[in-house]
């Protein structure tokens, strides 16, 4: 019979965690890094205000998250391709880190309301 409660050396017991999701090792601690500093340095809004961070929650339509993904997606197609892309709000060119954040958020964003 396979064990149901792990034993530690300190005395210590948990269940076996075999069937439970890894969430640890499912994500990179480098991508989340990159990300949370992409939506810090986005919070700042044209007009001066600073948006709170989960501002996003409040509800984007799916939609606006598909339009900017597809920006964002041609973008990052055109770097892969060896091709500049251009912020058009910063008239500068685009990083991949950047792009890559920017679908992220899109993505997550979508995949939010969509299990709302």
């Amino acid at each position: 019979m396979v064990d149901k409660v792990r034993k530690f050396d300190t005395g210590a017991t948990r269940n076996v965690d075999e069937n439970k999701y890894d969430y640890e090792g499912f994500l990179s601690p480098l991508s989340i890094e990159a990300f949370g500093e992409y939506m810090h340095q986005h919070r700042k809004q044209k007009d001066g205000s600073i948006r709170a961070s989960d501002n996003w929650q409040k509800g984007i339509p799916k939609d606006v998250y598909m339009k900017s993904m597809f920006r964002h997606f041609v973008d990052l197609w055109k770097m892969h391709r060896g091709l500049i892309a251009i912020n058009p709000d910063t008239q500068e060119p685009c990083t991949k880190k950047e792009l890559l954040c920017a679908l992220m958020f899109n993505v997550q964003g979508y995949l939010h309301e969509e299990l709302k």
